[in-house]
């Protein structure tokens, strides 16, 4: 069925039908878009949710994701960020393929329906003219011809007065013949703009206005077929991601079928294994028999040899801070004071500058509570000859470079891992060498290319970093091979009776950062070894530190303040006094010295004034 013939009085009708159709696709067009921004928005949301559960780097999260379920949680949160840009694809797709087509189709139907209605109004005013032109023809007809009949009756009224002249009556013969005459003329006028209109009007009817029609139906039907094609492009678009969105969610379920229960559990033996032994029985300590008492492989006590006699706290002789050494030395060695020092006074009371608070007085506990707090406190060995080296001189929280504060497998690990990344380093900077210098032979060949003395300064540098990392990486091997067995060190025996004096005492021995934390200043009194009431053995470590030469005198000092060490590990001086140095500043704002061969500490470096002997190769600091 043709609308121009059908609907051929319906102008007005399918010019408002075919803007409706229009608004429709307007419609369809900002659906689909909406849809794309929902896409966009959706794909957003997911890959923002992927990124926050993501494992940050160089934190503890990333460890934990040795363990496959972890594993299987970060394929997860991978996938996701695939199945995210699934649906960016989904709106590309249709924002290229619908939206922008469609809207480009749009523009072109508004140009081709204007100019389909601009011809019909142009076809409708051209015959509104004719109809126009006929009806003005029709009225000059007619009023001519009723002014040739009043022409006529006048003529004939006159003609039939006798008292009329005979020149008034040929006047009015004569008048009555022209309007006769424009009669006849606007006859033939009008008979011929009849026929005129007659044919405008069939050709407007049947021709002009069915062939206007006709376009614009198939410009109508072609949108209506768009608009299916759109829908159905629409469908496709999803069609074509679910594939991709089948393999990722495929993906997931692959990773979780990864899980392995078993491999995750023998993560956690690697990951908190300590390396010691569980501690052996505890004997019966007879007290009825106070003179010999027992003492048990696994007590709080050194059992090398049977015969050797037991040594007593409150003896002046042998008066040492158990187990280690004599007379306050160790943790006097260990560090200079925990917290900063004063600054120099402004007035001459330097005595009321704070100098922290005291470090308070170990008691003795019993052997319940000891043993209590050993089964409950976190295993750790320390190695004294590695604090000799110096590897726990770090600030409070800080981790040893040796890591010397960890269990012995933990410790292996992390020693391993330096020494892999150091090797990796190393290997880095041979590469980096390799190519300068196959550059610069290059720059020799072809002198034109460059300066070969210019890389000369950049071959040093690379040449001292690798030296530089291969003495690091040999320490750490070092380390790493004293915790393996390579290296000679200090007995099983020895390690496993500092394991246990560390797991019972934990805050009398422990690491640099654990020392500090129990301690404000970092140290321990020797009223305490004095006060303290009991029995110890004399162990290899008494003998390690019982040999120990005093530091040598590297300078003298000053006081230009008075100074009250009331700290742990720090003397007390007088303003004008002469003292030996024995260590200088290290940074943390304290100078050790010595006044006599018993007594020596730290005093802040701003409160007095050194003078360094120029051939003193420098202090060592023993730990």
């Amino acid at each position: 069925m043709s609308w121009g013939t059908e609907l051929w009085d319906q102008f007005d009708n399918l010019e408002k039908h075919t803007q409706w159709g229009i608004d429709i696709l307007e419609k369809y067009i900002k659906f689909v878009k909406e849809r794309t921004e929902i896409e966009l928005s959706y794909a957003k949301q997911l890959r923002n949710l992927a990124k926050k559960y993501q494992p940050k780097k160089n934190s503890k999260e990333e460890e934990e994701y040795r363990y496959t379920a972890c594993k299987a949680f970060l394929s997860t949160l991978n996938e996701m960020n695939d199945y995210a840009g699934q649906h960016e694809v989904i709106s590309e797709n249709m924002t290229s393929n619908i939206t922008v087509e469609l809207a480009r189709y749009v523009q072109e139907l508004k140009q081709e329906r204007k100019s389909y209605f601009h011809d019909g109004r142009k076809a409708q005013q051209h015959i509104e003219i004719c109809w126009k032109q006929l009806e003005s023809s029709k009225r000059r007809f007619e009023r001519d011809c009723k002014e040739a009949d009043r022409a006529q009756q006048y003529f004939e009224k006159m003609d039939a007065d006798i008292n009329v002249t005979k020149a008034d009556v040929e006047k009015a013969r004569q008048q009555a013949q022209m309007r006769h005459q424009m009669a006849e003329d606007s006859k033939a006028d009008y008979s011929s703009t009849l026929q005129k209109f007659n044919h405008e009007q069939h050709e407007y009817y049947h021709t002009h206005i069915p062939n206007i029609f006709q376009k614009i139906q198939e410009m109508e039907e072609r949108r209506i077929v768009r608009i299916g094609e759109s829908m159905k492009t629409y469908a496709e678009v999803d069609r074509q991601v679910i594939p991709i969105i089948g393999k990722c969610l495929d993906e997931i379920v692959k990773a979780a079928e990864s899980i392995d229960q078993k491999n995750d559990s023998q993560l956690v033996i690697e990951a908190y294994k300590s390396g010691f032994e569980p501690p052996g029985d505890i004997e019966f300590e007879d007290y009825t028999q106070p003179m010999k008492r027992t003492v048990s492989d696994n007590s709080l006590s050194n059992s090398r040899g049977e015969g050797k006699p037991e040594l007593k706290f409150g003896g002046k002789s042998k008066g040492k801070l158990w187990p280690f050494i004599k007379k306050n030395k160790l943790m006097s060695l260990l560090t200079s004071p925990h917290q900063p020092p004063p600054p120099p006074p402004a007035s001459a009371s330097p005595s009321a500058v704070p100098n922290g608070p005291q470090s308070p007085k170990q008691q003795k506990e019993p052997l319940s509570h000891r043993f209590n707090e050993f089964m409950t406190s976190k295993p750790k060995i320390h190695c004294f000859r590695s604090l000799k080296r110096g590897a726990c001189l770090c600030p409070q929280g800080a981790t040893p470079e040796d890591f010397s504060n960890l269990p012995p497998e933990q410790r292996r690990k992390k020693l391993q891992q330096k020494v892999d990344e150091l090797n990796k380093e190393i290997q880095k900077e041979m590469d980096q060498r390799d190519a300068i210098t196959k550059m610069k032979d290059v720059y020799l060949k072809n002198p034109q290319m460059g300066d070969p003395a210019s890389l000369d300064h950049k071959l040093t540098e690379v040449s001292q970093n690798i030296e530089k990392l291969r003495l690091e990486a040999q320490k750490f091997e070092a380390w790493l091979a004293e915790v393996e067995g390579r290296l000679p060190a200090r007995s099983e025996q020895a390690r496993r009776q500092s394991g246990m004096f560390d797991a019972q005492n934990p805050a009398t021995v422990n690491s640099c950062a654990q020392d500090r934390e129990s301690s404000p200043d970092g140290s321990y009194t020797e009223e305490q070894s004095q006060e303290g009431e009991g029995k110890v053995l004399a162990t290899d470590f008494d003998d390690e530190f019982d040999e120990e030469e005093p530091l040598p005198a590297i300078g003298t000092c000053k006081a230009l303040y008075t100074f009250e060490g009331q700290n742990e590990g720090t003397i007390s001086v007088v303003e004008g006094e002469t003292l030996y140095v024995i260590e200088e500043d290290k940074g943390d704002g304290w100078t050790r010295i010595r006044r006599n061969e018993d007594e020596e500490g730290y005093v802040p470096t701003s409160y007095v004034e050194v003078y360094l002997d120029k051939n003193a190769k420098g202090a060592k600091t023993y730990i």
